[in-house]
């Protein structure tokens, strides 16, 4: 006997096998923590977003855009659901930040060796002309500053930045430590590039959500799985891996076909 079920019935069921993918915003210049091989972004920070939402039952969807400022709007407006971020007051109101880091980020000032800096104190930046990209915050002191004195040029991308301070055009670059020594490490140019001994600031990336999407209401279940993460560290593993993978890459780039 042919059974015909309610259209009704068919759709509610297709909604349920098709829930919509969680949207991950990555801009991928930031190596270890996520790069892009040309292929695919890379990095500790999908790998993590990746195996939080999956251990949830959610897919995940990397979107890619032109600068980290654009991520973080769209994270505000609710067209993606999470970044990977710093927790700031002007984010807070857009986001909600998991509780457990990802990882511990120190802050470091690089210079040109060729124009040396005197620099002890974070004020002593606003007799210089820094580098920042679109959306960078590295804590409400210098973010303060920074709005202050004004002496910030932004751009879109980290080659364009520490080309800039390897041309002279600018005179530092605020920078994670761990980010900026691995990028200058093949940087043509970059071997007249060092970081200050000071640190300028000390923060964590954590996992944020957009306050318009339904994952906000599971902060406590992505806090449980970052912390399982953590625990069994595989945060730690996956960070070691991405170094050496785009050591690698740098190295021994894809011959031209």
């Amino acid at each position: 006997m042919l059974r015909f079920w309610p259209l009704a019935f068919l759709l509610l069921c297709g909604a349920a096998q098709a829930a919509p993918a969680v949207r991950y915003c990555d801009y991928p210049v930031y190596p270890p923590i996520s790069w892009s091989d040309g292929k695919q972004v890379r990095g500790l920070a999908p790998s993590v977003v990746k195996a939080v939402f999956t251990n949830l039952g959610l897919d995940v969807e990397m979107v890619v855009l032109g600068n980290w400022k654009r991520c973080l709007l769209d994270a505000a407006q609710g067209r993606v659901d999470v970044v990977l971020a710093y927790r700031t007051p002007q984010r807070d109101s857009d986001l909600l930040f998991a509780n457990v880091p990802v990882l511990r980020e120190e802050v470091a000032v690089f210079y040109n060796t060729r124009r040396p800096l005197q620099v002890d104190t974070l004020e002593d930046l606003a007799r210089y002309r820094g580098g920042l990209l679109f959306g960078e915050s590295y804590g409400e002191a210098f973010d303060q500053t920074v709005a202050r004195v004004g002496n910030i040029e932004w751009v879109s991308d980290s080659q364009q930045n520490f080309g800039k301070l390897i041309r002279g055009r600018i005179d530092f670059i605020p920078h994670e430590r761990r980010t900026g020594l691995l990028y200058i490490e093949h940087l043509p140019g970059g071997g007249d590039i060092r970081a200050l001994p000071m640190t300028l600031a000390v923060d964590h990336l954590r996992l944020g959500v957009s306050r318009h999407s339904p994952l906000a209401g599971r902060m406590p279940d992505i806090d449980r799985e970052l912390q399982r993460l953590t625990d069994r560290g595989d945060i730690e593993r996956w960070l070691a891996e991405s170094e050496a993978t785009y050591r690698d890459m740098i190295a021994q780039p894809e011959p031209l076909r």
